[in-house]
């Protein structure tokens, strides 16, 4: 009994680790993106393009049996939330300010915590309650005085607030996938639907298909290297074993490493209201961290879901 209470705590800290080591990779993203010459959509499509290439190929060599329709459904549907996640964040962002964008499309610690209690039958604790309003705090406090306007603020708004609930969609998917299927599976069926549907909306906006110069092409390989194939990947290994709004909440570090790595990279000191902010999303970090998973398993008997 004690051997078996250790061998879960032992678990629980390597999916912790696991976590950090993906937020870590993903903050990496926004020095990427910024080192790329090309349009926004088209850096996401070909991150995910690219991602989709070296897994999935590999994925079908190596698998001795075809994943089920149930399986593919799911992967498929999360990877047509993901898409959306960054067609209307990165949208949203000709539309309204950085500082309403960034705010809005990380409110998806909150829809993910009601979805995942009325979805997946998952308890929120009390605990994870605080630390989801931590890290808005946090958010709001990184992005005050940056509010602007824009060019049609209430559409920008709109579109952001779509990109969190399409972000929190892929994490409630993420979650239902990984309980049925492997990591390397998902990832390879999740990320090549991904990139069909941001490659679509590439063509749809204008841009088309195409070799960038060399100095982007490399940085976007970077991206699909590190956010995305460790990043990303790491984070879906962890819905296996972490509560879907443990993983949102951590998710909200990302803001936190890249701050630090613009001031180390690229030389941009953050103010007193971002360092501030940071210090409400680590708390809120630390929070759920420090929560016993097992409070926030699934009800037993809750119904079976299937996309198809």
């Amino acid at each position: 009994m004690n051997a078996n209470k250790a061998s879960k705590g032992e678990s629980t800290l390597v999916s912790r680790l696991a976590l950090i080591i993906g937020i870590c990779a993903i903050s990496t993203a926004a020095i990427l993106i910024r080192k790329c010459e090309a349009p926004s959509i088209a850096i996401a499509a070909y991150r995910l393009a690219i991602a989709a290439l070296i897994l999935l190929p590999v994925e079908l060599i190596k698998q001795r049996a075809v994943p089920s329709r149930r399986e593919v459904g799911w992967a498929l549907l999360s990877g047509f939330f993901l898409a959306m996640h960054f067609s209307l964040w990165i949208t949203s962002l000709a539309y309204t300010s950085v500082a309403s964008s960034v705010l809005l499309v990380t409110m998806n610690p909150l829809f993910v915590m009601v979805i995942s209690w009325l979805v997946l039958g998952e308890r929120t604790p009390k605990s994870t309650t605080a630390a989801v309003a931590l890290g808005l705090i946090g958010t709001v406090t990184i992005s005050w005085g940056d509010f602007t306007s824009g060019t049609d603020p209430l559409l920008g708004d709109a579109l952001a607030l779509g990109g969190a609930l399409a972000a929190s969609a892929y994490l409630i998917t993420g979650r239902v996938a990984r309980r049925i299927m492997p990591t390397n599976t998902y990832v390879a069926w999740c990320y090549s639907a991904s990139a069909l549907f941001l490659i679509a909306a590439m063509l749809l906006m204008g841009h088309p298909i195409k070799i960038y110069p060399a100095e982007t092409m490399t940085y976007m390989i970077l991206l699909a290297l590190v956010p995305q194939l460790i990043g990303h990947t790491v984070i879906n290994w962890s819905l296996a074993h972490l509560p879907a709004p443990t993983v949102a909440v951590a998710i909200l570090g990302e803001a936190v490493g890249a701050t630090l790595l613009a001031w180390a990279v690229l030389g941009e000191a953050p103010p007193a209201m971002t360092i501030i902010g940071a210090a409400f999303i680590i708390a809120a970090i630390v929070i759920v961290f420090r929560e016993n998973p097992k409070k926030s398993e699934p009800e037993e008997n809750q119904p079976e879901l299937n996309p198809l």
